[in-house]
C-alpha cells in the first residue's frame, strides 16, 4: 500500500481527506496538523507522495516543501492553497512541487490528481528507461535524473528531467509548447504554461557553463535546445 503524508491544519478537513483517501484511494495516510510535525513525520517514515497545505502554523507548506526537497528530491509533492494568485502557483513549482490544487476543492479531484501523479511516477520506474544524452560538455542521464559537467553533478526534479529529455530528443529542432505541456503536465492552459517557464529558467541555469549549449525561445512555436 502506498503511503501519503498529508499536512493540513484544519482537523475536520484533514480527517475528511484522510478517511476518503484511505477508503476510496486505498492509501495509507499520515495526517499532520502543522509544519514542524510534517517534517518530523517525513523523516521517520518512507512516503510515496506528500500533500502540503500552504497556510499552516509553525512552518507553512512552502517551508515544509523546501525541507522535504532537501531530504528527497524526487518524491511527488502537491501543494494545497486557499489562494488563487499566480505568485503562489509559480512558487509551488519553483520549490519543486509537482502539482497544486486550490481550495475549496472536491476530494474527488484531489484523488484523481494523486492517482495520475503516482501512476506517472510508477510508470517511469517500471519502464527500463536508459535514455542518456550528451549535451555539449554535459552528460544527462534521464534514468537517474542527473546532469554531469566536468565531474560535478546536478540532480533534477522529475519535471525538470522530463522537460530536458524532450528537448534532447528534439535537439536543434523545435519542441512545441503544446507538446511539452500535454506530455508532462497533461494540460496546456495558461497557468501550466507559466509554471513550465519556471522549469525552463532552471534548466538554462544548469546548462550555462557551456557556451555551445543554449535553450532558446522560438516565437509563436516553442523552444529549441541548440548544441553547436
Amino acid at each position: 500500500m502506498q503511503k501519503i503524508l498529508l499536512a493540513e491544519d484544519d482537523p475536520n478537513l484533514g480527517e475528511l481527506l484522510k478517511d476518503y483517501l484511505e477508503l476510496k484511494g486505498k492509501y495509507d495516510v499520515s495526517l499532520c496538523q502543522d509544519g514542524d510535525e510534517a517534517i518530523e513525520q517525513f523523516k521517520k517514515e518512507k512516503y510515496d507522495l506528500c500533500i502540503l497545505d500552504v497556510m499552516m502554523p509553525k512552518k507553512d507548506g512552502f517551508a515544509v516543501g523546501k525541507e522535504i526537497r532537501k531530504i528527497n528530491e524526487t518524491i511527488p509533492v502537491i501543494f494545497a492553497t486557499a489562494k488563487s494568485m499566480m505568485e503562489d502557483k509559480t512558487r509551488a513549482f519553483e520549490l519543486g512541487g509537482d502539482d497544486y490544487i486550490t481550495k475549496p476543492f472536491r476530494v474527488e479531484e484531489l484523488l484523481l490528481r494523486i492517482n495520475a501523479l503516482l501512476k506517472r511516477v510508477s510508470k517511469e520506474k517500471d519502464e527500463d528507461v536508459s535514455d542518456k544524452f550528451e549535451i555539449g560538455d554535459y552528460f544527462f542521464d534521464y534514468t537517474s535524473q542527473i546532469i554531469t559537467f566536468k565531474g560535478k553533478q546536478q540532480k533534477l526534479s522529475t519535471k525538470e528531467a522530463e522537460l530536458l529529455r524532450l528537448l534532447c530528443l528534439k535537439k536543434n529542432d523545435v519542441l512545441t509548447r503544446e507538446e511539452a505541456l500535454v506530455k508532462i503536465w497533461h494540460d496546456d492552459n495558461y497557468f501550466t504554461g507559466r509554471s513550465m517557464d519556471v522549469f525552463l529558467s532552471k534548466l538554462r541555469k544548469y546548462l550555462k557553463e557551456d557556451s555551445n549549449v543554449e535553450i532558446v525561445n522560438v516565437h509563436g512555436k516553442g523552444y529549441k535546445l541548440l548544441v553547436s
